[in-house]
């Protein structure tokens, strides 16, 4: 007889080898079977039936800029992860910058460990940050559980974290190959964005012509020559350029061990439709063009692209100025990123088990933690996303959970309504009740 505390029952499951009835037995924390719908309850088991909804492995978001300690009013990791579980995610791997100190030597690592301790309402995990003059910290970053390590090849908004020029991304990366450490990297070429049109101004047109596609594309390709030259592990974030998928896909033919994640903003949200002035839509790299767009969908479809994460980077309002030069540039999509992709996704004919596979299941081996997250499968942390996803809601930002309620889908309708999210085996947010932090911090799987 399974063991199970719980059984969690609906007539659609996404596991891994597709969608069907299943009841899910859970003990400790930890999913024990996936049973047939009608399989008898384990003695003493509590059944909890979430009917034809669908219950999707809780989502795993490798991609996201808590900025605590320092940048509080910005984020934090209560409002931060309060808006990830009301979204359906269930870990994050938090960014190693904007808070402060950065995450860039062990003791910096420490110190955002104890503020996130008692305030995760899902698992958190930390990338560390590969600067210009830490690479004697790298070592002790990975020993420490760091999943990675994150480099920008331009400027990152923040003078904390300076960028790696192609040489120190060399030293950098030949240190982290050493230990088979992943390096993620924002990849956009320092002298074609020197030499983009500087317009300044609310016209989004000229915001998109100063960080043009050929920034990414040198960037990725200089990334591709070392990640070959070194046999290293490298992992492109937020690809916006569809130029470059050509080169991704070579690499990946010729064997270099290279990954790439796109986000839902990318994917939902086009150049076109941007109002001149509206720097909510402000990222880096941009949002492009309708046409960029079928492309990137196209690459995820064909494995080009690995995966979706957020790259949430909130800020505080005031700082979301109609000038798209001073603007700051991120975008804050914690709790609306399932809904927004599957939107976009039922739209262009894909199915809640792509987007699973994208969103948790390829996000959790990224970061090695895919023998634990992303799967409704034995073994597993019962992490759920239980969705009901024909229901649909139009975006009140009064709603959302992240501290600063900017966001580029104001007024938006979306598809899939996340009824309830679950973190091993307890049910952490249902219809906008929050239980207690249950969160754990996450250290990368040895």
């Amino acid at each position: 007889m399974t063991e199970a505390e719980l059984v969690l029952r609906s007539t659609r499951v996404v596991t891994p080898e597709g969608e069907r009835a299943a009841a899910i037995a859970v003990s400790g924390g930890t999913i024990t079977a996936v049973l047939p719908h009608d399989a008898p309850v384990p003695s003493g088991a509590r059944v909890e039936d979430a009917g034809d909804d669908v219950v999707l492995p809780g989502l795993v978001d490798t991609h996201v800029h808590v900025n605590d300690p320092g940048r509080t009013h910005w984020e934090g990791f209560w409002t931060a992860t309060r808006a990830a579980a009301a979204g359906g995610i269930t870990t994050l791997i938090d960014m190693p910058l904007n808070s402060l100190p950065p995450t860039t030597t062990v003791g910096h690592l420490d110190v955002k460990r104890t503020v996130a301790a008692d305030k995760a309402h899902i698992d958190v995990g930390f990338w560390g940050g590969a600067l210009p003059d830490n690479t004697a910290d790298l070592r002790p970053l990975h020993d420490a559980g760091v999943f990675g390590f994150k480099a920008f090849l331009s400027p990152s908004g923040v003078d904390e974290f300076p960028h790696l020029d192609q040489e120190r991304l060399g030293r950098a990366l030949e240190e982290i190959a050493a230990f088979d450490g992943l390096l993620i990297v924002h990849a956009e070429d320092p002298h074609h964005l020197e030499t983009a049109p500087q317009r300044g101004g609310a016209k989004y047109a000229d915001f998109l012509a100063s960080r043009p596609r050929h920034a990414e594309d040198t960037a990725i390709a200089g990334l591709i020559a070392q990640a070959k030259r070194l046999h290293a592990r490298v992992h492109v974030l937020h690809l916006s350029s569809s130029d470059a998928l050509p080169l991704i896909a070579e690499a990946k033919a010729d064997g270099v061990r290279i990954t790439v994640e796109t986000c839902p903003h990318y994917l939902t949200l086009t150049a076109e439709e941007v109002p001149d002035g509206a720097s909510e839509f402000k990222c880096c790299p941009p949002i492009r063009e309708a046409a960029n767009q079928d492309l990137l969908w196209q690459a995820l479809a064909d494995g080009t692209i690995d995966c979706v994460v957020t790259d949430h980077s909130p800020s505080t309002a005031d700082l979301k100025t109609p000038d798209f030069a001073t603007a700051w540039g991120g975008i804050s999509g914690l709790q609306l990123s399932l809904a927004a992709v599957w939107t976009a996704a039922r739209a262009r004919g894909h199915t809640l088990e792509d987007v699973t596979r994208w969103m948790s299941a390829r996000t959790a081996a990224l970061v090695g933690l895919d023998g634990r997250k992303g799967a409704i499968a034995p073994g597993h942390d019962a992490d759920f996303a239980v969705l009901a996803p024909d229901e649909t809601f139009t975006v009140d930002p009064a709603a959302l959970q992240h501290r600063n309620r900017v966001t580029a889908y104001a007024g938006k309708t979306l598809y899939g309504v996340v009824k309830s999210t679950w973190l091993r085996g307890e049910r952490v947010v249902a219809g906008g009740e929050f239980t207690e932090p249950k969160g754990r911090l996450l250290t990368r799987d040895h």
